[in-house]
Formats: C-alpha cells, structure tokens, sequence
C-alpha cells in the first residue's frame, strides 16, 4: 500500500498537549491562599507578594494582570478600595475589589519600587520600560504553588483567576454577580470557566439519600 508523504509527516510531527497536563487548573483554596501567603513573607518577597494578592482580588487574566499601571490602584497618594481595567482579550470594561491585605501588600511594594503613575506595577527586569512578562508571572506561579507542596502541573495562573471567583460563587450561588466579576460576557462562559455544572451536580448528589 502507497504511503502519501502528507501521512508521514502526519506521523512525525508531535502532538500539541504531549507532556502536557490538559484542563482547567484547579482553584486555590483558602487555606492554601494563607500557606502561600506566609511563604512569601517568610523569603521577604514583596514584589511576589503583592502580585499574589492583586492577582487574587482582582480575578484578572494574566496579560491584564500584568499590564495593570500604578495609575490604576493608587489615588492621592493611597491604595484604591476598587479599580478598573480594560480587558485585553474583551475590550470591556471590569472592576474588582482591593481588600486591606492586598492594599497592604501593594503599599508596601508600591514604597519600595517607587516610579510614577504611568509606570507599570510590575516592571520587567529586562526591560526597565517594560511590563512584567506572562511568562515569568506563570513561572512565579509554578514556584509558589510547589512551594507549598502541590503540583505544578495542576495549577498555573488561571487558579488564581478562579479561586475567589469559586469561593464566592460557592458562599453565595450568585452565578450572575461571579459573571460581571470575571468579565464574560456570557454566562455560559461562567459556567464552563468554573466547572460548576460537574461540581454542582456531584454535591446535589452526594446530599441525596435514597
């Protein structure tokens, strides 16, 4: 039988996702928020600690994370209550909370970096005009997480977009207030991003005696 050379290359070429774990990274829980938390402070890192907190908070996809400008959480001179972006992938609008240990950690961080409102909060270090990369905030996020004991290949910088997102949508059910949250524009989105189709049906489940 006669072998086209398009099936050969078929065969050579590698798979996209080979060695690679597939799906959506798991959320944080908080115990594990608080264990990152005290790692970070026990190594003296207040960049990372900063990054974590906002990242947290502000439930953000990593290319908006990182672009974030001083400008955008500090007013007079004092961390903002609640701030806004415009979402990279969306082009909308969203807003978000910065709770007291976020607004602590990013005070402190904040002192210490220095710069103008026009500067990025966290500036690259290869780059001085620059912005921290995705790249290395995913590194970062690898480093923390196996810090406290998980595994890498099942968290990445998607987690922390979900976790507050998951804790509140848990505490409340309020899937409409979890959607305006993370910006989708569909709440069908929201529901797929969180899982919660599996999740909520399993937990119906378990509750359920016959």
């Amino acid at each position: 039988m006669e072998t086209h050379e398009t099936d050969l290359n078929a065969t050579k070429r590698p798979v996209w996702n080979a060695g690679r774990s597939v799906g959506a990274r798991r959320a944080l829980k908080p115990k594990q928020i608080w264990e990152i938390r005290f790692l970070l402070n026990e190594r003296r890192r207040l960049r990372d600690r900063a990054l974590f907190d906002l990242a947290i908070d502000s439930k953000l996809r990593g290319c908006d994370l990182v672009r974030m400008k001083i400008g955008d959480i500090v007013s007079g001179g004092q961390i903002r209550t609640r701030a806004i972006v415009m979402q990279q992938k969306t082009s909308r609008p969203v807003q978000f909370e910065i709770l007291p240990d976020a607004r602590a950690s990013l005070l402190a961080w904040l002192e210490h970096r220095g710069g103008t409102v026009d500067d990025y909060v966290f500036p690259s270090r290869v780059d001085r005009n620059g912005h921290l990369s995705t790249r290395q905030y995913a590194r970062l996020v690898d480093e923390w997480v196996s810090g406290i004991g998980l595994m890498r290949s099942e968290y990445g910088t998607h987690s922390l977009r979900r976790t507050k997102a998951s804790i509140i949508y848990r505490a409340t059910g309020n899937l409409r207030a979890v959607q305006i949250l993370l910006g989708h524009s569909k709440i069908e989105n929201t529901v797929r991003y969180l899982g919660i189709d599996v999740e909520d049906a399993l937990a119906l489940a378990e509750n359920t005696e016959i």
